[in-house]
């Protein structure tokens, strides 16, 4: 009987309007809807998610704002644990590795919709998020780069991970070199105006 369950489990939770197991089929990340994340952050998450899989580490995340991000299985919100669980089982029929969960309460591990006591031990070591957005994204990276080195797959120290910061540092040595080459030309043209003739 526990083994039927289990089997109509995946069935059952893709027929109840989940949505982060439809985006998670074709994606690495989902973000509740309507966040406003700062670009930097999300492509930090992004690139160590990237990173983790090229070092044998596949993982997902799934980032729950509020109970309107998980449709009708909106009660398990605040239950990160519970939902990884949950979730890991809607994907297990296409994505068997692991997945992390990340709430205001907290986080949860699951691979192929089963607990990992060691994984879940490592993120119950990281503070609680809270209802701040970018701070869950944050944390997500911070889970996903524990996990990878506890598992043997140290990855690359962070870095500000995207073009926005990238783009502002081209355009703030852009803005000086010109700045510069304004105050060197002043001084050329000072130095070579011509000084009035003596009476």
């Amino acid at each position: 009987m526990a083994l039927l369950v289990v089997l109509c489990t995946p069935a059952v939770a893709r027929a109840n309007g989940d949505p982060a197991s439809d985006y998670l089929l074709l994606q690495s990340v989902f973000l509740p809807f309507n966040a406003k994340v700062d670009a930097d952050v999300t492509a930090r998450l992004s690139n160590v998610i990237r990173e983790a899989d090229k070092a044998g580490f596949p993982i997902k995340v799934a980032v729950i704002g509020s109970r309107y991000d998980m449709g009708t299985a909106f009660s398990l919100y605040n239950k990160p644990q519970s939902y990884a669980r949950f979730l890991g089982l809607e994907l297990a029929f296409q994505y068997r590795d692991r997945l992390v969960v990340v709430m205001p309460k907290g986080y949860g591990y699951a691979i192929a919709g089963k607990p990992d006591a060691g994984g879940a031990r490592i993120l119950k070591t990281l503070p609680a998020p809270g209802r701040d957005t970018t701070k869950e994204v944050e944390g997500a990276t911070t889970a996903v780069r524990r996990l990878a080195a506890a598992a043997g797959h140290p990855l690359s120290a962070p870095s500000s991970g995207g073009g926005g910061s990238e783009t502002r540092d081209r355009m703030l040595i852009a803005a000086g070199t010109t700045a510069l080459v304004v105050i060197l030309l002043a001084i050329v043209f000072y130095r070579r105006r011509p000084t009035p003739a003596a009476e």
